[in-house]
């Protein structure tokens, strides 16, 4: 295809940032947005494995200690999240049961869950109410030391780091420049590879097995660096 048709569909002002980053090389533009199209595509993939393996853990965690129907029972009258600092995480519960209506189960009202809920679990006020056993999820996470604490709040914040990036791609926004700056980078997508993986690993998760051809985002991000 014509840069000038790619542009047009792409609008023009998607594809200025491409061209200001490959010197105004519309060859090289294009071939850079589709690398970032694939590696947009690799990454959702894996951070979708990891919301599923994050979300079953959470659930585990919560059966053993709660029953069966813990995620409803949470958001009844006298629930752990029946509170004022837990409000907004039991009205996401009780509008998603409401949606579900005949239709609900247990399995079901997990998958309504999104990223940001299960990310919130570890904010202060839900990590609290729900006993702070979420931890126990990450059974091979490091211990904490004087320069840094492995807690829940150090947890939340990496998982905000991975919903960020969710969204980016969700959102359509690309995932190859350095960060405020028009210049071509794998920086940031490599970075937030290495927090999936480790968090993978600390929940003792052998994620290379688990992703085995699904994973080629070092790949794609080594073409994008060699690419001039």
């Amino acid at each position: 295809m014509k840069f000038q048709d790619f542009q047009h569909i792409m609008s023009t002002a998607r594809m200025s940032r491409y061209l200001l980053a490959c010197g105004n090389n519309s060859k090289m533009a294009m071939t850079l947005y589709r690398l970032n199209l694939r590696l947009s595509q690799e990454l959702f993939t894996v951070i979708s494995c990891f919301e599923v393996s994050l979300r079953n853990a959470i659930d585990r965690q919560y059966l053993s200690i709660y029953g069966n129907d813990w995620l409803r029972n949470a958001a009844r009258p006298n629930g752990i999240f029946d509170t004022h600092n837990c409000r907004y995480t039991k009205s996401i519960i009780d509008k998603a049961i409401n949606a579900l209506n005949q239709n609900y189960s247990h399995s079901k009202l997990i998958a309504e869950m999104d990223f940001g809920f299960w990310r919130y679990l570890f904010a202060q006020p839900q990590f609290h109410a729900g006993r702070q056993a979420l931890l126990h999820i990450f059974p091979a996470k490091p211990k904490s030391s004087k320069a840094i604490q492995y807690n829940q709040s150090f947890v939340f914040n990496q998982l905000g780091q991975i919903n960020e990036l969710r969204n980016r791609i969700a959102h359509h926004e690309p995932i190859c420049f350095e960060k405020g700056l028009p210049n071509k980078s794998t920086k940031y997508v490599r970075q937030h590879y290495i927090l999936i993986v480790q968090l993978f690993q600390w929940m003792s998760i052998d994620e290379a097995r688990l992703l085995y051809g699904l994973d080629h985002i070092n790949s794609i991000c080594n073409q994008m660096d060699a690419l001039k």
